[in-house]
């Protein structure tokens, strides 16, 4: 099992180009099973969520075929394969997003409950509550959920969810585009990735409004065309590398990134006085001599400060004087980062759904390893920040979200290796 072995000490400088969005390609990937034509997506991101997700697509029939570095085609079988493998769908959480889409398109589903990173209960109750709307039919059976439509399609329903969830969100309105009449999904997610979905079933066809408010409509078709189409790129993969600057107070420009998309965090990396610089399409994170600042973060859905960068930020928090306070909102089991910080010399509190830092000095090297994948990404940032050595296991959970995160890092002077 691969670990990362990290030389601390060294501030990040240069520029890093951000990858493509994680979890919007994995809903593109499995909304472009709705269309009927090839589908070829860009600014796909190298990563393994992304290579199990188009394994468990190809085994149910779809070809596949990469074009190039971040652009692959995909073509949709006319009749799949029923069953979604569990030793695929084990590794993935994201793999939950087939059953809208072959519902829709086939009429027929048969996927395991799905795995991922061990940050607390995600239930599937929200998804099911659409679908069945709809007109779906599901049992679970044997660690499965097997479903049908109970006629010859989706009937176009009203839906109120009760949590904004980006999953409930993303199912159902992938298995709505197909359904005669309207659809009304009330209380949605509205992150960007659900934008980018709607925009992209939007390209193949689709008639999606409402994404990004708290009310989503869509019209349904009868079928869904082919496309180009180009992902947005990974606000979190690019806050990731913002808070890594800010930690090594090092000078970094982020090129391919959307800065409206992290306004809640450039807003909080400000308030911890890091100066924060937005153009068009990039982000200058300067931080050279500064003296941080200590911040309180509460997560919320979006566009709240999102609970991906939570933990990050509890590693850049570790080191500022003074006391800090983060309260996880979304999930109920996201501090478990924090033992491994202190680990190297950290001094956190963790209370049910709030985490007190009281600012040290600075981190020692250790052994360390990953519970998820931002947890890891969080111990990348710590590695980079402690005195000496430091060594991460467990890091096959932050190759699940970064395309080669220790090139980059490297490219910025860094010191990481792969062992």
């Amino acid at each position: 099992m691969d670990k990362l072995i990290i030389e601390g000490g060294h501030p990040l400088r240069g520029k890093v180009r951000v990858s493509g969005a994680k979890n919007a390609s994995l809903a593109l990937l499995c909304g472009a099973l709705l269309a009927e034509d090839e589908v070829i997506l860009e600014n796909v991101p190298d990563i393994s969520d992304v290579r199990i997700i188009l394994e468990i697509i190809g085994t149910m029939g779809a070809k596949v075929r990469w074009l190039g570095e971040d652009i692959l085609s995909l073509k949709s079988p006319d009749q799949v394969v029923e069953e979604a493998p569990y030793n695929l769908v084990k590794q993935l959480r994201a793999s939950n997003l087939l059953l809208g889409p072959m519902l829709a398109r086939y009429g027929k589903a048969n996927v395991s409950l799905p795995g991922g990173c061990n940050i607390g209960v995600r239930p599937m109750d929200l998804h099911f509550k659409g679908l069945v709307a709809l007109g779906a039919d599901l049992s679970l059976e044997r660690g499965a959920v097997r479903g049908s439509c109970k006629s010859k399609g989706f009937k176009g329903t009203r839906v109120y969810l009760d949590f904004p969830s980006v999953g409930a969100t993303e199912n159902i309105m992938m298995a709505a585009v197909l359904a005669e009449g309207q659809t009304v999904i009330e209380n949605v997610a509205k992150e960007p990735e659900i934008v980018d979905l709607a925009n992209f079933l939007n390209s193949l066809g689709a008639r999606v409004r409402g994404a990004g408010t708290d009310l989503i409509k869509i019209e349904g078709v009868p079928r869904l065309k082919g496309g180009r189409y180009s992902i947005i790129p990974d606000r979190i993969e690019a806050g990731t590398f913002m808070v890594a600057a800010a930690a090594t107070r090092g000078d970094v420009l982020l090129e391919n990134v959307i800065p409206r998309h992290l306004e809640p965090l450039s807003a909080k990396l400000r308030e911890a006085n890091v100066e924060v610089i937005e153009g068009e399409d990039s982000i200058h994170i300067k931080a050279e001599g500064i003296e941080a600042r200590n911040i309180d973060i509460k997560t919320m859905p979006y566009p709240g400060f999102p609970t991906d960068m939570q933990s990050q930020m509890m590693a850049l928090l570790s080191t500022v004087p003074g006391t800090s306070i983060i309260i996880e909102n979304i999930f109920e089991n996201r501090f478990r980062v924090a033992d491994e910080l202190k680990r190297m010399g950290a001094n956190i509190k963790v209370e049910g759904r709030m985490a007190v830092i009281e600012g040290v000095p600075f981190l020692q090297g250790t052994q360390v390893k990953a519970s998820d994948l931002r947890a890891g990404a969080a111990l990348v940032i710590s590695g980079l920040m402690a005195r000496g050595e430091t060594e991460i296991g467990h890091i096959q959970f932050v190759d699940r979200g970064y395309a080669g995160i220790e090139q980059k890092l490297n490219h910025l002077g860094a010191c990481i290796r792969r062992a």
